[in-house]
């Protein structure tokens, strides 16, 4: 019979649990993942109820709420809350995605896990570490190269019909979400790009 040694931090605990403030009726809870490299704990999950009524209609609103109102510990990156940074990339509901375009109703389960993006070293809580992510990227070199030096007095210009052959190569907005939800990139992260 095979054995195995889990490492160090690595089995997942039920932590605490913060219900909703007195009289809440539409309320859901959030099962976050939780985890510090400061100190020798594993990680947990703790749960939060949320008064609905008193949040916003997305996953990112309810963490904010949690961050400002229950939590101040809690960690997350967030910036633009419009789809366009990919700062707030984590797994909801077993699916990654950006906390700030799921909206909470679309959330199947009573309890919404969060967990961060998975197959990845996580700095705290909902923060991954996108280092190797970021040096995969710049390994491929994605960016416009050209045959000749830049100008020396003014910008490189850039007519319609150039611009409109990139359309379409653009979109990518560097969250990590696929990459992190791809077995092959999984298994070979060193080589896969993703």
């Amino acid at each position: 019979m095979a054995e195995f040694a889990l490492p160090k931090n690595s089995r997942l605990t039920k932590g605490k649990h913060f219900p909703a403030k007195g009289g809440a009726k539409n309320t859901r809870t959030f099962k976050i993942y939780r985890w510090s490299p400061d100190g020798d704990q594993n990680p947990r999950t703790d749960t939060y109820e949320i008064d609905l009524d008193a949040c916003g209609p997305m996953v990112l609103d309810a963490l904010i709420k949690i961050k400002n109102e229950i939590d101040p510990t809690l960690t997350f990156r967030r910036s633009c809350r419009e789809g366009i940074c990919g700062s707030c990339a984590m797994n909801i509901d077993g699916t990654n995605t950006l906390a700030c375009t799921r909206a909470i109703a679309d959330c199947g389960k009573a309890e919404v896990p969060i967990y961060p993006l998975p197959h990845m070293d996580v700095v705290k809580d909902l923060v991954p570490d996108l280092t190797h992510f970021y040096a995969q990227y710049a390994s491929i070199k994605p960016w416009i190269r050209t045959q000749t030096p830049a100008p020396a007095d003014r910008e490189r210009l850039q007519s319609p019909d150039d611009r409109k052959k990139l359309d379409g190569l653009y979109e990518c907005i560097l969250c990590a979400c696929c990459s992190t939800s791809c077995p092959s990139y999984w298994w070979n992260g060193e080589r896969y790009l993703g």
